[in-house]
């Protein structure tokens, strides 16, 4: 296989704490990410976390993804679709898409100063039962002033069908009370600027922006993580203020005390009153045995599958895989394995290879070892919760790899011989040509299944390259039979 020799920029520690807010302090398996701890050590507050959501039991969820693999515009964005919260979906795809549309035109499109910026939204649940919907979308801009690292919540009172921002949480009766005593706890805390603390609580445009991360923790206590940048000088990190749930209790809303007793007992099911919940079935396509292709005989070629699982573009790519009897390899990303266990068991079950991409795709050469290694330990575990079997290779993303990413993970790891740049490229047309143009015996192709123009490429790809004498195999099989 041909190899590639790539480099990337580095930038300073603090730009890189982005990652590790929201991937080192989750176990393994579980789902998305905490905030900083409290360090508040006052009357009232507590460190109690907060709780985790199994996203795979969410009916009819999709995680709407987008990303490219190039490291001149390396950007990954992740945010979920829920059956019922199209008003919070709403506001989550605008702000996602505003943020994107700066970074592209800013960073991927010839600014000179841009080497070494990156672009990550990932997402989290914190809570989805009962009538209630809560989500964290933590961003790393990489492409601005300060730690670039900033996060939101976003709500869904199913009550009343409407999308709430984390004010919302707290009744309008009680929010002076609130807001006395947040800025009491804020008031001397490193990097807090009077003047600026001031200002942020002045006016309710100001307040909407700076209270817009509060979650309950797992004993109904609430955190609110205010962005440094929001109260002083830009710096990394973030500051938390935990109030205990006897503190907190009497100033909640209605809506606010129903996600209060969500999060704290969560039920089984949620019903946001969606007219519909389609839930597609994953494809019970089954390998015929093990894989017996010679790739010293005959002419193999490798696709791989970056990004996913999607619903339903990766069921869709199964079954144009199982109609040539092809084989892959998916490298998954971790945290849309949490949601679609059923389609990497899909995969597995199918015959093909799934390979770890990072829990949330971030450069892991950006990261420190400790980093690198939540990244995808956390990853591998929730492969092995799928499919019974942890992965053995990795693609790290935007393909940045150096000495510290290998020696952080006993993961083989995967480049590629063809770049289809479908990321950029949404034409399935020139995607199939590019793979049947560049393609040669034993190349590595990327492509992605999250878009559905790449999936929509496959067909074509192959039934020429079939016909042409071309067998699709397993990373793992090219490597193991040359």
């Amino acid at each position: 296989m041909r190899t590639h020799a790539r480099t990337h920029a580095l930038l300073p520690s603090l730009l890189l704490l982005g990652a590790l807010t929201f991937t080192a302090a989750c176990a393994p398996g579980s789902n998305g990410a905490p905030g900083a701890a409290s360090s508040d050590a006052r009357p009232g507050a507590t460190t109690s976390p907060t709780r985790g959501v199994d996203p795979s039991r969410i009916k009819g969820l999709q995680i709407v993804n987008d990303s490219s693999e190039h490291s001149s515009c390396p950007f990954a964005t992740s945010y979920p679709e829920v059956p019922g919260a199209e008003a919070m979906t709403a506001a989550m795809r605008k702000d996602v898409e505003q943020r994107l549309a700066t970074f592209r035109s800013g960073v991927c499109e010839g600014d000179q100063g841009s080497a070494g910026r990156e672009l990550n939204i990932s997402h989290r649940f914190l809570v989805a039962s009962g009538d209630v919907l809560g989500v964290r979308l933590t961003t790393a801009d990489q492409s601005g002033a300060g730690s670039g690292l900033s996060s939101r919540t976003y709500w869904y009172d199913g009550a009343d069908r409407a999308h709430s921002p984390a004010v919302a949480l707290v009744s309008d009766g009680a929010r002076d009370a609130f807001l006395t005593a947040l800025k009491d706890q804020l008031t001397g805390r490193e990097g807090v600027d009077a003047t600026a603390l001031e200002g942020a609580f002045s006016a309710p445009d100001a307040r909407a922006t700076v209270l817009d991360d509060m979650a309950f923790t797992a004993d109904g206590g609430l955190k609110v993580t205010v962005d440094r940048g929001d109260m002083g000088v830009p710096a990394a990190g973030e500051i938390v203020v935990t109030f205990s749930a006897k503190t907190v209790t009497p100033w909640l809303s209605a809506f606010g005390e129903r996600a209060q007793r969500q999060t704290v007992a969560p039920g089984r099911s949620l019903d946001l009153g969606a007219s519909s919940t389609p839930v597609p079935a994953a494809p019970t396509h089954t390998a015929s045995g093990d894989d017996d292709t010679d790739c010293k005989r005959v002419k193999c070629l490798a696709l791989t599958f970056d990004d996913g699982p999607a619903a339903p573009e990766t069921a869709t790519l199964l079954t144009h895989l199982a109609r040539y009897e092809a084989r892959a390899t998916f490298f998954t990303v971790g945290q849309n394995v949490a949601a679609h266990r059923e389609l990497v068991r899909a995969e597995a079950r199918a015959g093909h290879e799934i390979g770890n991409h990072s829990w949330n795709h971030p450069d892991l050469t950006k990261l420190t070892p400790a980093q690198v290694a939540s990244q995808l330990n956390r990853t591998s575990a929730a492969v092995k919760a799928a499919t019974g079997k942890e992965p053995t290779l990795f693609r790290p993303p935007y393909g940045a790899i150096n000495a510290q990413v290998k020696a952080a993970t006993t993961l083989s790891p995967v480049l590629w011989d063809v770049d289809t740049e479908d990321w950029k490229y949404r034409d399935a047309a020139k995607v199939a040509r590019a793979v049947i143009d560049k393609a040669q015996r034993n190349d590595v192709v990327l492509l992605h299944d999250i878009h559905p123009t790449s999936v929509a490429a496959v067909p074509e790809i192959l039934r020429t390259l079939t016909a042409r004498g071309y067998h699709f195999v397993t990373v793992s099989h090219l490597r193991a039979t040359l």
